[in-house]
């Protein structure tokens, strides 16, 4: 085996303990954040962070995609503005949001 290759597999195996932990972290965070006495807006808003950061952690080290081309960027880019979109459509097409906003 040769050492560079050896060099390379530790460095990636440090990466993957490295992105569990956060994760792991992340899991923690978010089952002490439930125990929180939040309004459901703050609880969701909370939620969601911590998801797209785990979800982010995931896509970019398990699934490769700190290592893709610009292409997987962009479709990942577009898809996360759908996601976005589609989050906030109710809000803005339900009659009784406009309490929200005052």
């Amino acid at each position: 085996m040769d050492t560079a290759h050896a060099d390379d597999v530790k460095k990636t195996v440090r990466t993957y303990i490295f992105v569990f932990v956060a994760l792991m972290g992340l899991t923690v965070i978010t089952v002490a954040i439930s125990y929180l006495h939040l309004s459901v807006t703050a609880a969701v808003t909370v939620a969601l962070i911590v998801a797209t950061v785990k979800a982010s952690l995931v896509a970019m080290y398990f699934m490769h995609l700190v290592s893709e081309r610009k292409a997987i960027y962009w479709t990942l880019a577009l898809t996360a503005f759908f996601f976005i979109l589609l989050m906030f459509l109710p809000i803005f097409t339900d009659q009784n949001s406009t309490r929200l906003f005052h």
